[in-house]
């Protein structure tokens, strides 16, 4: 339907450019101009934006329960959400935490392992948990590599990260 219009619209446009120049490589800028302004505006405002929910970023911690169930266990759905929610753990951990060079080790280990492990397969290297999650996990493993373990995530890196760890959760929820 908006399609019609805009060229509708473009050819009065030049349709009116050449009647009232008197050079036409004028009306022909005239009208590549207007139509291409009516054109990216009509593609702007026919362009729907991603719904994107406000995360809520919690508070760092240093008080946690440390875990004993590193590894894998080669079940995609089951090791997919233990390296999330180890993640999450260590996303919130905050300066001084208890342990917290250990839990970044084993961490990183883990997100390594569950990487290079699951990445050969084809039909879980296509699923968009997998996708968000390597995401996630390289700017987790980013962060150990540039800081160090002992050093907190910034609070922008935070947020994008619990926001991954939401779309992560809701992928996983759907088995994709």
């Amino acid at each position: 339907m908006k399609t019609p219009l805009v060229l509708a619209f473009s050819a009065l446009v030049f349709g009116s450019a050449v009647a009232f120049s008197p050079d036409p490589t004028t009306a022909r800028r005239s009208f590549i101009k207007t139509a291409g302004s009516a054109a990216v505006a009509s593609v702007v405002s026919t362009t729907p934006f991603p719904a994107s929910a406000e995360v809520v970023v919690p508070e760092q911690f240093t008080a946690y329960e440390f875990p004993s169930d590193w590894g894998l266990s080669f079940n995609y759905e089951q090791d997919a959400a233990k390296v999330r929610n180890h993640m999450v753990t260590a996303t919130g951990l905050g300066k001084g935490a208890d342990r917290m060079e250990d839990y970044g080790k084993n961490m990183k280990k883990e997100m390594v392992d569950f990487v290079s492990y699951y990445r050969r397969f084809p039909k879980v290297a296509g699923k968009p948990s997998f996708s968000t999650l390597y995401t996630s996990i390289n700017v987790l493993a980013g962060h150990y590599t540039s800081y160090g373990y002992k050093y907190p995530l910034p609070e922008k890196r935070r947020k994008r990260l619990y926001q991954e760890y939401s779309e992560i959760e809701k992928s996983l929820k759907r088995n994709r």
